[in-house]
């Protein structure tokens, strides 16, 4: 089982291939937005990765994060936790004067991925 390490929250054995937004909310207890459910679709789900850092991602993810002009972050809905990782929650409930963090996220990455090096 790989280890998620939270800055700020601490470390935290996750199932092997769950989704890393999931894993945030589950294990690791923390406020993470998703407020559009997971679906690669509104950023929110932000992380900075410190260590571990998947070399590839979804297509989805790339084409998000292109179109909004981010770098040096993740989409924590697109992310499988097939190692051990270490991040920063950056995009969180608490702040962000929104009612609610979304609805929760399938337990597959939506959409269907395509996996394309990062």
């Amino acid at each position: 089982m790989p280890t998620l390490t939270v800055e700020n929250y601490g470390s935290f054995a996750v199932a092997q291939g769950k989704r890393l937004v999931l894993a945030l909310i589950d294990e690791a207890g923390v406020d993470q937005l998703h407020a559009c459910g997971g679906n690669s679709r509104c950023t929110t789900c932000r992380v900075e990765f410190v260590s571990g850092e998947p070399d590839i991602m979804t297509a989805a993810e790339q084409a998000k994060l292109a179109e909004r002009g981010l770098a040096g972050v993740r989409l924590s809905c697109q992310i499988l936790c097939d190692r051990d990782m270490t991040v920063r929650a950056i995009s969180r409930l608490e702040g962000s004067g929104r009612p609610d963090p979304g609805s929760r996220p399938e337990p597959n990455i939506r959409p269907e991925p395509e996996w394309v090096n990062r």
